[in-house]
């Protein structure tokens, strides 16, 4: 395996951040760690990053210790936290270029480098723009740019897209694709439950626990329910009445819908319609849907 976790915590005085978590990476995936906050993600990829010891457990990458064997590991990874230290008063162009004197890369390397991420990541038009007058989103491809100028073969990025505006995740998700398809395995914690569908592999994180580990196409088999997803005027206003239906396990709310899960095979659209009829509620919409991505976790975190 090409990152390899095995019984690792880390605890922060009394609380335990990470508690005995198992996990392994593929070469060249897009592996992402899905969890609130709180959940122990950063300290994860902190930690695998040479930022942090574990307490107990082994990290390794390319069979590399993260303790014993940091420098090394240092060389071939690139590492975006979540507040990446931009220099506000430098240029897009000229935070690039102290990052790759950080780096040392190599002054024969240094300018076509800096070009190629620029015209990569779309800045070239804002490179003698201050970053301190630039968007949040072109502040995360700035960010971006800056892990990427010494060429790693592996990227950990936490929480990337976090206050960013939807089209700018939309645009950073395209370039992490882009570097996936160069061979750049990359390694990517996210709060964004629809970021998952992304990744070829994904572990759900909860309270320093891993739930559960796959394919994101595979999840749905975690899910024990049939699910309805009900829309109607004024439908969040339902919850409370929706308590009293035959056979509900669990009512969650997804924008200006819900969603009602039943037990598997019990899909009683026409009697539930009828409810809410006699209820008041009007233009109502019910139809069966697979489990999302976001039920499936609020699920296992359930059980």
């Amino acid at each position: 395996m090409y990152i390899q976790i095995e019984n690792f915590s880390k605890s922060y005085g009394e609380i335990k951040a990470v508690d005995q978590i198992n996990l392994s990476v593929n070469q060249g995936e897009m592996f992402g760690l899905l969890g609130p906050d709180g959940a122990g993600k950063t300290t994860t990829i902190r930690t695998l990053g040479t930022l942090l010891v574990p307490d107990t457990g082994s990290c390794r990458i390319k069979n590399l210790d993260v303790v014993n064997d940091y420098r090394a590991i240092r060389q071939i990874v690139g590492y975006m936290p979540q507040r990446f230290s931009l220099y506000p008063d430098l240029t897009v162009a000229e935070n690039m270029r102290f990052f790759a004197d950080l780096f040392q890369v190599p002054h024969q390397d240094r300018e076509t480098r800096l070009q190629e991420l620029l015209a990569f990541s779309k800045l070239g038009p804002f490179q003698r723009r201050r970053a301190s007058a630039l968007s949040g989103g072109m502040k995360q491809k700035l960010a971006l740019s800056c892990t990427l100028i010494h060429t790693p073969e592996l990227l950990f990025l936490d929480e990337p897209t976090t206050g960013v505006d939807p089209v700018s995740r939309r645009e950073f998700w395209r370039i992490l694709k882009s570097l996936k398809d160069q061979g750049v395995t990359i390694f990517v914690t996210t709060p964004y439950m629809d970021e998952a569908l992304k990744c070829d592999q994904v572990a759900f994180m909860h309270k320093g626990k891993i739930l559960t580990v796959g394919k994101p196409g595979e999840l749905v088999k975690f899910y024990p329910y049939s699910l309805l997803e009900v829309w109607a005027e004024k439908i969040i206003e339902a919850v409370s009445v929706l308590q009293n239906f035959d056979n509900i396990k669990n009512i969650q709310i997804f924008g200006d819908k819900l969603h009602l899960a039943f037990p598997l095979n019990h899909k009683p659209e026409t009697e539930l319609r009828q409810f809410l009829e006699k209820q008041g509620y009007h233009n109502i919409r019910i139809k069966l849907i697979p489990a999302g991505i976001e039920d499936i976790f609020i699920e296992l975190m359930k059980q």
